[in-house]
Formats: C-alpha cells, sequence, structure tokens
C-alpha cells in the first residue's frame, strides 16, 4: 500500500486539476482576474497557519532572493490561473486540458534553446507529435468565436498560459529550493494578492464579489483549497517518491479526466477532434517524458 500511495496522490491531483478548469468553466460569468484574486486570498488564509514562522524565519532569504521569489509569484501564482479562466471564456474545458498538458514538452523545448540541454531522437519526435496535437486542436476553432484562420482566441490565451507556466517552472528549479514550503508559498500568496487586486478592481471586482451566489462562492473555496493547497502537498509528496518524470507523466491523464468531467457535470459533447488530439499530445509528451531502456 505504502508503494501505491504516490500514484494514487497523482490520480487525485489530476482530478483537482481537472476540477481547476471545470470550476473555472462553470465561473466563466464572473471576470476572470476576480476569479483568480477570490482563488488566490482564500489560498491565503489556508496556508497563512501553516506557513507563518516559516515566513518570520526566512524573511533575510526572501530579502536576498527578493527578484525569482517576485517571478515565481507572479508567473505561477498570480498569472497562470488567471490566464486558465480568461481562456474559459472562449474555449472548451477539453482545449484548455489538452494545452495545458503540453507544458512538460515546451519546458523541454525551451529548456533545449535557453541552456543548452541535449535530448535524443525520441524526444524531439514527441515534441513534434505534441504540437502537431495542440495545432489540430487550436485551428479546428469553434463557431462565432473563431478568429480568422479558425483559431479560437481563448486557445491562444491558453497557449500564453503555458508559455507562462513554463517559466515558473524554470524558476523552481533554479530557485524553489532556497525558500521554505509553507512560508515561500505564504509570502507567494501575498505578492499574488496584491498583484492581483488592481487588475481585479479594474473588472469590478467591488461590485461583482458582493454578489456572488452560494454556487459561486462554494466554487471559489474550491479552487483556493484544492488546487492551491491540497493538489500541491498531494503532488509534492508524490515528487519525493516518484521523481519528476515519473511524476509528469500522470499530467498526460488531465484531457481525460476533463473531457468526462464536463460531459458529466456540464453536458459538453466529447467531439472527435478533442480525442484525437488529445491521443496524439499524450503519446507526444509519452515519447518525451519516458526513460531510456536499460542496456
Amino acid at each position: 500500500m505504502r508503494a501505491l500511495r504516490p500514484h494514487l496522490f497523482l490520480l487525485m491531483v489530476v482530478a483537482i486539476f481537472a476540477g481547476n478548469i471545470l470550476v473555472g468553466k462553470a465561473l466563466a460569468g464572473l471576470p476572470p482576474f476576480t476569479i483568480s484574486l477570490g482563488r488566490v486570498a482564500i489560498a491565503l488564509l489556508v496556508v497563512l497557519p501553516l506557513g507563518l514562522r516559516q515566513a518570520r524565519r526566512a524573511w533575510p532569504v526572501f530579502r536576498r532572493h527578493w527578484r525569482p521569489l517576485l517571478g515565481l509569484a507572479l508567473s505561477g501564482v498570480a498569472f497562470f490561473n488567471a490566464l486558465i479562466y480568461a481562456s474559459l471564456k472562449f474555449t472548451s474545458p477539453a482545449n484548455v486540458a489538452i494545452l495545458e498538458s503540453l507544458i512538460p514538452v515546451v519546458t523541454l523545448l525551451l529548456s533545449a534553446m535557453l541552456f543548452g540541454e541535449h535530448y535524443r531522437g525520441r524526444q524531439w519526435l514527441g515534441v513534434a507529435l505534441s504540437f502537431a496535437g495542440a495545432l489540430a486542436v487550436i485551428t479546428a476553432g469553434q463557431g462565432e468565436l473563431a478568429m480568422p484562420g479558425g483559431v479560437n482566441p481563448g486557445d491562444l490565451i491558453m497557449l500564453l498560459a503555458v508559455l507562462v507556466w513554463v517559466g515558473y517552472s524554470l524558476l523552481v528549479k533554479r530557485h524553489m529550493a532556497r525558500f521554505p514550503r509553507y512560508g515561500g508559498l505564504l509570502v507567494m500568496l501575498v505578492i499574488a494578492n496584491l498583484a492581483l487586486a488592481p487588475i481585479a478592481l479594474l473588472e469590478g471586482a467591488w461590485r461583482v464579489l458582493p454578489r456572488l451566489s452560494g454556487e459561486e462562492l462554494a466554487g471559489l473555496a474550491y479552487l483556493g483549497v484544492f488546487p492551491s493547497v491540497i493538489a500541491l502537498l498531494l503532488y509534492n509528496q508524490a515528487l519525493a517518491a516518484l521523481g519528476p518524470t515519473r511524476t509528469a507523466v500522470y499530467l498526460n491523464l488531465l484531457p481525460v479526466f476533463t473531457m468526462l468531467g464536463a460531459f458529466l457535470w456540464l453536458g459538453d459533447p466529447i467531439l472527435g477532434r478533442e480525442v484525437a488530439g488529445s491521443l496524439v499530445v499524450i503519446v507526444g509528451v509519452w515519447c518525451t517524458l519516458a526513460p531510456p531502456r536499460p542496456g
């Protein structure tokens, strides 16, 4: 049972991440930066008792390394999810999940371009397949929302979100070890709240938030507790047990969980192009992340 625990944790993480997309779609009537502000505000309240003591002790570290800390907070904590919620105003949860599953491949590609890391031929084949699957999805368009060339603006916003998360991942690789787990997350949540608040006010959050329904408040509570805190803790434990490569493979399941959830909960149809695109992306990511055979 101990050996199965990290795998069960990762299945829970993927389900929670799919829930983040589905709840974001259900809240698409709200302004996206207002949703993101509500999320990080709730997460801040949850993490405060866990991280306050660590943050006080590590304050000299935060001051010394404030630039990467600011980058981590703005990319991964503040704007990545705000862009997801903005994209969901125009595109389907399935498209968002398919494009989000490109993150490991884009990370590998930029690592090769920026840091000169070398990869095998099979990994480059995986990069090509993944981008081909994503291209098939985003060029299909969706009715009146499609831009010239059949591209949905929500898909383009989601591609920007992927680049933002890749930047966050590269910062994590180089700098996250400097910061305490809960104390660092607490400080990043404070920065994210300060960054998102002015944008949310421009969106009219001061009018929207007092009028939220019970279902909308429950949705924001889910976003603030489960993807922001619980999934992070589960993911970190699984990462320590399995390593980054085996852990990242589980994110391939995100389109499957999201399409099933959208079908069962939101009543969205499962489209053939989404299934085909997700399968190509999954095969591409597997080729990219699969370890070499021994011998």
